[in-house]
């Protein structure tokens, strides 16, 4: 019988309210997995952490835990090469501790049966962007050069000429906790497990524009506008769910995962108007608007710390150290329209949560969209 594992990767952040949120979130994300790893049947789970705390806490589970020391940078693939070769792992389910909690033990069942596989292969949630996968044939990454970062995991397997599949886009495989928006945005859809919920019925979430910006993706008459790194198919479900007019500008796919050092279009614009500028012509041509802030922001120079994007995305301009983000922040804010911030999350797995959380107060939600027949 073939040996697999789960192995769970979970980094701590700092100490300021946008890292401790993210942190404490990603751990109540973890709960609710390993719960859901269990009902489907894994026998052997791994925590890879720097946090002895934490690591003790699931311990007590039933969790094998690996204190990962201070190393700084973390190479995500090596201590990948570490378990399979220490675990003598046929294959494996890989999780960053944001991702996979929203899973089913169905779900679940069905990565572990492809990691069974005889055939070599790896499937993943996002080719481009990795948050979780599960791979056949797992000595083979014994002997590649893997990546420093998961994000890049797809990209670099396939180039090794390791078969490579994508699940299907869905809210459960393209959630990820990356900001604080995520979590607000699982807060107003009601979604997560026992762990998460009981996690975000102890916040005071209190985004002053999401109210707003719910309301107009159920008017039919209102105009939204995306920016970020979308995936078409993210894209297309979402305004299949929602009542208004969409608009998308997508760019910065793939950012993290192959860097090339060229700014985006937008990022370049911004940069040539000025953030005043770019807001007003924003206000006029839009209703509201949806901004993953990573690409236009960072998109040649290094992204600053945790707390400065984090903050960010609170819109708490006032914790903000960074300049340019600070400045954005105040303008975002100050917009005669509702923004919302976040990273590369909040126009993937965040899209599926708000065409849900728009309609939660309405009883009857009508048909937004006709159906199409064969001709």
């Amino acid at each position: 019988m073939k040996k697999i594992a789960c192995v769970i990767m979970h980094a701590p952040l700092g100490e300021n309210l946008g890292e401790r949120i993210v942190e404490e979130g990603r751990e109540a994300s973890t709960e609710d997995l390993v719960t859901t790893l269990k009902k489907a049947g894994m026998e052997r789970t791994l925590l890879l952490t720097r946090s002895a705390t934490l690591a003790e806490r699931f311990s007590k589970r039933g969790v094998a835990t690996i204190l990962t020391g201070d190393e700084n940078p973390f190479h995500f693939g090596k201590a990948l090469q570490r378990v399979i070769a220490e675990e003598a792992l046929d294959g494996l389910l890989y999780f960053g501790s944001g991702a996979g909690g929203l899973l089913t033990v169905d779900q679940i069942a069905r990565l572990v049966s492809f990691a069974s596989r005889v055939e070599q292969g790896a499937l993943f949630n996002n080719f481009y962007s990795c948050d979780f996968c599960a791979i056949a044939g797992a000595e083979r990454l014994l002997s590649l050069d893997l990546p420093e970062i998961d994000n890049s995991l797809g990209l670099s397997l396939a180039d090794h000429g390791i078969p490579s599949f994508s699940l299907p886009r869905t809210v459960e495989t393209q959630f990820d906790i990356d900001t604080p928006t995520d979590l607000v945005l699982l807060a107003a859809a009601e979604r997560g497990g026992d762990a998460m919920r009981a996690f975000l019925a102890a916040q005071s979430f209190n985004h002053s524009m999401l109210g707003d910006l719910l309301t107009i993706l159920t008017d039919r008459s209102a105009h939204l506008t995306l920016v970020g790194r979308m995936h078409p198919a993210s894209w297309a479900h979402f305004e299949g769910e929602i009542a208004c007019r969409t608009s998308a500008y997508s760019e910065g796919r793939g950012m993290r995962a192959y860097p090339d050092g060229k700014a985006p279009l937008l990022a370049s614009t911004l940069k040539e108007i000025g953030i005043d500028s770019f807001f007003d012509l924003l206000a006029q041509s839009t209703d509201a608007a949806i901004i993953d802030t990573r690409p236009m922001l960072a998109a040649t120079e290094p992204l600053p710390p945790p707390n400065d994007r984090f903050a960010s995305d609170l819109l708490r301009p006032e914790l903000v150290e960074d300049p340019l983000w600070k400045t954005f922040t105040q303008a975002a804010i100050d917009s005669q329209i509702p923004i919302l911030l976040g990273g590369h999350s909040l126009v993937s797995g965040g899209l599926y949560l708000l065409a849900e959380a728009c309609w939660k107060d309405h009883e009857l939600r009508r048909r937004l969209h006709p159906d199409t027949i064969e001709f």
